[in-house]
């Protein structure tokens, strides 16, 4: 026998969210679709050429096994307009099934049942039907058969109830079958075998007979039984081929693989070609990991089915679980029993899904949410493709060059065509790839681009406001993340484009209506060649640097190997300060930094500037938009320290005018600004408010408080070469130093506390923090701010981006500072469990 007929067309509405866009046979058994394990079992007992029954998605079966070469079978498929049953859609194939006897199998039940002896057994009898039995414990879900001691069928009883079972053998869905059988199907009707042909079968007195198997088979017709079914392949219970290397007892690991020697694997497991697991995560029993998944370190998976392209990161937790292909698991995130993940969904920041909760496909579930019944329609997630930092993510999972192209088509269908943007990013891989899709997206979209390469922020920022381009894009490294980038939309002004503006290219983005060019309108691409000399030029025009050259001031500047090391050369010349540099060249292996690495290169800025008896030490981020401080004796100025110590020097020798302040700076700064006789204008948060207030007119010099400046005679972005050259003419016309001007002024008692806030709770918070200031001040310039009649403030602000509210707290002292920071906290914490 070497015909088959394998039955495809079930929508396995039980999976269901597995099975939502993905027809059942084609659900993976441990990496390999469980319609393929049926078909490498067929050909093992020499059966090659085979009918497949398709209707559910067909398209799907159709375009994955194609016509069967790739494993040396024959495969043709038999269409179902409508679902026709078991035996009607072996009817729809009966035109290649007339000549000689054929098995008919399911697609969707795993087993490794010995054909070659039902055939035997199915030929010995002379039976128009021999139905494959298996004994079960629990029959009530099969259709059940009892046969004569010679194996003939008695009797039929499908789907019992525990009153009805008779006797734990049941029908497994595989037959050996005479051709004469199917001119007792109606054509073009729904019937089974089962309940409609057999039990007729039966009463005219057909040989159909029953032959128990001992071999395994499982019917996956529930999320328990697919687990279930992982569990017995790698227990080697079913004999199925497994796709990789048995590394050590259990442990399978497919090619190209990665498997850090410090992640801890208990097999059995399974582990899918080019997997990445990284050090520090655990792998327990009968977890399997599909083709490109990410397990990051901390991350703890037990009995867990993880599909293809997933990313699982740190300290997640998933246990009993299955996760559908394309989704993203997050950090902190815990799946719990029996939870399903549909395809192409997004788990976001420290959320849980609780037992049993099925999450449908693409659907994003916010972070730090509690999840206790299933997701279907709707989405448990506010946050909008705009961040505080522009678009941002993990590099190929949540920013690939797929969505790169997409984001820059939306945006340049809102410009002009033939209109210029600007490009830059910084010195990383991950940001050269991508812009090179930014730059395709956008000349594709006949918008041509003036490509900085690696450049400093604040360089494209100049460049855009003060060119001819109607925007700029910048991508560069995440701060204090390796493995995200920020991608950063800008407007002709050189600014983040507005919330209007954003909203409009979600819009694009989300309906994909891109403009297309036609071949005649393609763009250009340029590289111009003076852009940083121009910048250098201009800030020097632009800002007093008289004094410099006569103070015979030593600095040391460390660039980080970052961008500002392309630009301080060419001022640096130009000025006539002795400079001792650091990290001077661009490195794209350290494009950021983490928080520890960080304070250890200052402390080393430091050592220098005290060794080297330099006037001060500069040290720029890897952008150049924000710089840190140390002072003449080696000591970091810390960054809200350093924005009272600048504003000191800008406003007593300017007397006059403004200066541009968040809201949550010290009131310190007060003191400064009175002291100098200049006023504050106090913004929100947000860097797009601080920016935009500097543009205003008596606006001497912005600070965010993060070692971000503004130099509103030069530029109105945050720019840490401006800040640096315009405090150096201050230092350089002033006759104190740094440690002197910090003594002077008053010592600042404000703390923060970040409180984990779900975003459903976020709108009560707010409200119970305006009812629980009863009659003392209130300002909203920025969240809620809470003034106390003694000058005490406290402030409470929704992150925009994460499911956190931070609250900061300033008093005389840190004692009267902790104990407002908990009073206030407590609030926020009581608005939810």
């Amino acid at each position: 026998m070497k015909r088959a007929v394998v039955m495809a067309g079930g929508e396995g509405t039980r999976l269901r969210p597995m099975t939502a866009n993905l027809p059942k046979p084609l659900l993976p058994i441990v990496n390999r679709p469980v319609m393929e394990h049926v078909l490498r079992l067929l050909k093992r007992h020499g059966i090659t050429e085979t009918v497949i029954t398709v209707q559910f998605l067909a398209s799907l079966v159709r375009n994955y096994f194609g016509d069967g070469d790739e494993l040396g079978m024959s495969l043709q498929y038999a269409n179902e307009e409508v679902p026709l049953g078991t035996a009607g859609s072996v009817k729809n194939a009966e035109e290649a099934l007339r000549d000689e006897p054929f098995i008919v199998i399911s697609g969707d039940a795993l087993t490794d049942i010995d054909l070659t002896a039902l055939v035997e057994f199915h030929r010995s009898r002379g039976a128009m039907v021999t139905i494959a039995l298996k004994r079960v414990p629990d029959p009530l879900e099969f259709g059940i058969v009892i046969a004569d001691e010679s194996g003939r069928i008695e009797r039929f009883l499908e789907k019992p109830t525990w009153g009805q079972v008779f006797s734990d053998t049941v029908n497994t869905g595989i037959y050996v079958m005479e051709p004469e059988v199917l001119a007792h199907v109606p054509r073009g009707e729904a019937s089974d075998w089962s309940g409609d042909i057999f039990p007729k079968l039966l009463a005219d007195g057909a040989p159909l007979y029953g032959y128990v198997a001992d071999g395994y088979w499982e019917d996956i017709g529930t999320h328990e039984s697919y687990l279930r079914a992982h569990a017995d392949v790698l227990n080697r219970q079913v004999q199925v081929d497994i796709d990789g290397f048995e590394v050590s007892p259990g442990v399978w690991v497919a090619e190209g693989a990665e498997v850090d020697p410090e992640a801890r694997i208990t097999g059995p497991a399974y582990i899918g070609d080019y997997a990445k697991v990284e050090a520090g995560a655990e792998l327990r029993e009968y977890t399997v990991l599909g083709s490109n998944v990410v397990v990051k370190s901390g991350a703890f998976l037990h009995r867990a089915v993880v599909n293809d392209n997933v990313y699982v990161g740190q300290g997640a937790h998933l246990r009993g679980c299955v996760v559908g292909k394309n989704t993203d698991i997050m950090r902190n995130v815990r799946l719990e029993e029996g939870s399903i993940i549909g395809d192409e969904c997004v788990v976001e920041e420290e959320a849980f899904i609780s037992s049993n909760v099925k999450v449908y496909p693409f659907k994003t579930i916010e972070a730090g949410a509690v999840v206790n019944t299933s997701v279907i329609w709707e989405s448990r997630g506010t946050r909008s493709l705009f961040g505080p930092r522009g678009v941002s993510g993990l590099v190929n999972v949540e920013i690939t060059p797929e969505h790169v192209v997409r984001l820059a088509s939306a945006y340049a269908t809102l410009l002009r065509k033939g209109s210029t943007v600007t490009t830059s990013r910084d010195a990383s891989r991950a940001a050269r790839a991508l812009k090179r899709a930014v730059i395709a997206a956008l000349t594709a979209s006949a918008i041509d681009v003036r490509d900085l390469e690696v450049a400093p922020t604040p360089v494209i920022r100049w460049d855009v406001a003060s060119g001819d381009a109607v925007g700029g894009i910048m991508i560069r490294t995440s701060p204090a993340d390796p493995q995200s980038v920020d991608i950063l939309f800008m407007d002709e002004r050189g600014m983040d484009v507005s919330q209007a503006m954003q909203r409009k290219l979600e819009r694009t983005f989300s309906r994909q209506e891109f403009r297309r060019a036609f071949p005649g309108e393609i763009a250009d691409l340029t590289f111009p060649a003076r852009t940083l000399d121009l910048y250098s030029h201009e800030l020097i025009r632009a800002v007093d640097t008289t004094g410099v050259a006569q103070a015979n001031l030593k600095v040391v500047i460390d660039a980080a190997g970052g961008s500002a090391s392309l630009v301080l050369p060419l001022l640096l010349g130009q000025l006539g300060v002795d400079v001792l540099t650091v990290n001077g060249r661009l490195d794209e292996t350290r494009t950021t930094e983490s928080l520890a690495e960080h304070m250890g290169q200052l402390q080393r800025l430091g050592e220098l500037v005290s060794s080297s008896r330099a006037a001060f030490g500069v040290r720029f981020d890897h952008v150049a938009e924000r710089i840190a401080i140390v002072n003449e004796r080696g000591e970091l100025i810390h960054d809200d320290r350093a924005l009272l110590v600048l504003m000191d020097l800008v406003a007593a020798e300017g007397r006059s005018g403004r200066v541009a302040l968040p809201v949550t700076t010290t009131r310190v700064a007060e003191a400064v600004s009175r002291f100098h006789g200049v006023g504050i204008e106090w913004t929100s948060t947000s860097p797009d408010d601080l920016t935009r207030a500097s543009m205003e007119p008596g606006v001497i010099m912005a600070g965010d408080g993060r070692g971000g400046f503004v130099v509103p005679e030069f530029s109105s972005a945050l720019d840490g070469i401006a800040a640096f050259v315009r405090h150096l003419g201050r230092v350089a016309r002033t006759k104190q130093t740094h440690s002197q001007i910090d003594a002077r002024i008053p010592q600042a008692h404000v703390l923060r506390r970040d409180v984990p806030t779900p975003w459903a709770a976020k709108g009560l918070v707010m409200r119970s923090v305006v009812e629980a200031a009863g009659d003392r001040a209130i300002d909203t310039t920025d969240g809620v701010r809470v003034v106390e009649k003694d000058g005490r403030w406290a402030m409470v602000l929704p992150d925009p981006g994460e499911a956190l509210t931070h609250v900061w707290a300033e008093a005389p002292d840190d004692a009267a500072a902790t104990a407002l920071l908990q009073e206030w906290s407590s609030v926020v914490e009581s608005t939810h469990p």
